[in-house]
């Protein structure tokens, strides 16, 4: 379909459902066809361009509402022209029909013919005969009879419901607005039914040139006569939609009889069992799916669990390392504790050693020293004078400890021993030679 233009006059247009703001304008359009000359000179054209807006300028005191190329050849150039009302269609034939057109640079003339636009629509005659002649038609039957209103090309934005917010067609909206010819039996839109496009193969979901989203629809008149007024209302006419702001806008649909039984009860019970079906098969998908997620869900649990035990194991290697580590510090810590205890305890061996061997020379010399002593005593008890009396200041003949020339007399210090024995004579230990031991000096004085 034809991308929606803009309405300025909508004088002629005709009420469809006011409270939807829709409306059926005359389809203004007119086809004009440009004759080209033969090229003679090679490499030389005529401008599509420069053609249109000759023709533009061929109107005198009216503009086209649209003027677009709808075929090219070489021969010939094809234009479609809309105007916004009815009666300016004979006065644009009039300005353009058996004219001629001089372009720059060309010597030949071109001819322009113009006629009204042929308008595609099926007549009364043409389903009359088709049910008539069909052989699997049977005119009794709802649906196989000219009953049912094939519309294509319908805005989604201009058949949904207000109060939604959604731009989806409605179904209660479609049959407010085509009720007005007749009672309605049956509605269909296939582009609602999420199976329709499964079961049938067909993508209906189309978008217009100006990029709004067109959808189908099948409108069943329970009467003959609502379909005949419906095809009579919509013959030559283009949907209109005006909104609250006074703007119009207007789109071509295309209008056609049913011919395929689509509404029949055969094949409303067809397409409910292949729909039943395509749920079925939807549930099968679903439960399939759920039971893929639950199968991903697990693997991807027992996958986390893997992990997870994977990381305890890791984090117990290295606890493990750490902890070998840390004993390996403590072994060698406490070994070189143990050497430094073990130097410690032998220097203190050594000292305790040094020591006790210094105690045993002191206690080797005191030993001396008390033998001496006891010597000293033992001789100086042996050493009494017949008589009872101990040489002091007389002289002793005969005395062993005298010296031999000077017998008698010694002039030496009194020992504490000599002095604590008062009956001998004061001996002093003096050590003449190392060879000869011990010599005894008598100290009488």
């Amino acid at each position: 379909m034809a991308a929606a233009t803009i309405v300025h006059d909508t004088s002629e247009a005709v009420e469809l459902c006011p409270a939807y703001g829709l409306y059926l304008k005359p389809i203004t359009k007119m086809t004009i066809s440009v004759a080209l000359p033969q090229l003679k000179q090679p490499g030389k054209s005529i401008s599509n361009w420069e053609v249109m807006e000759r023709l533009k300028g061929m109107v005198h005191n009216h503009q086209f509402s649209t003027l677009r190329i709808s075929k090219s050849t070489m021969d010939f150039i094809r234009f479609e022209g809309e105007v916004e009302n009815k009666s300016l269609v004979k006065s644009f034939l009039a300005c353009l029909d058996g004219k001629t057109i001089k372009l720059s640079g060309f010597s030949d003339i071109l001819k322009v013919r113009a006629a009204e636009f042929k308008i595609d629509f099926p007549t009364r005659h043409d389903w009359d005969s088709f049910f008539r002649d069909a052989k699997d038609m049977n005119e009794t039957l709802p649906g196989e009879r000219p009953d049912t209103i094939h519309l294509e090309g319908l805005p989604c934005k201009w058949f949904a419901l207000k109060e939604s917010g959604s731009e989806k067609p409605s179904e209660d909206v479609l049959v407010k607005v085509f009720e007005k010819f007749g009672e309605i039996r049956n509605v269909d839109i296939p582009m609602l039914d999420p199976y329709r496009e499964e079961m049938t193969g067909r993508n209906f979901h189309t978008f217009s040139f100006g990029g709004h989203l067109n959808f189908e629809a099948y409108v069943q008149y329970r009467e003959y006569v609502g379909f005949i007024q419906a095809m009579s209302a919509l013959r030559g006419m283009k949907l209109m939609y005006k909104g609250e702001d006074g703007k119009a806008v207007a789109c071509n649909i295309k209008v056609s009889f049913d011919s395929t039984k689509h509404l029949s009860d055969a094949s409303i019970k067809k397409r409910q069992l292949e729909r039943q079906k395509l749920q079925e098969l939807e549930q099968q998908r679903e439960e399939q799916k759920r039971r893929e997620k639950e199968a991903e869900e697990r693997q991807r649990a027992e996958e986390r669990k893997q992990k997870e035990l994977e990381e305890l194991e890791r984090e117990r290697k290295r606890e493990e390392k750490l902890r070998k580590r840390e004993q390996k510090q403590r072994d060698r810590e406490l070994r070189r504790n143990q050497k430094k205890l073990e130097k410690l305890q032998a220097e203190e061996q050594k000292q305790l050693q040094e020591k006790i061997k210094l105690e045993e020379r002191k206690l080797l010399l005191a030993q001396r020293n008390l033998q001496s002593i006891r010597l000293i005593a033992e001789l100086l008890s042996r050493a009494k004078v017949p008589g009872g009396s101990l040489c002091r200041r007389q002289p002793h003949p005969g005395c062993p400890w005298c010296p031999p020339l000077k017998r008698g007399w010694c002039h030496g210090a009194v020992s504490p021993l000599a002095a604590a024995v008062p009956t001998k004579p004061a001996l002093v230990p003096r050590m003449t030679a190392p060879a000869r031991g011990v010599a005894l000096v008598c100290r009488s004085r």
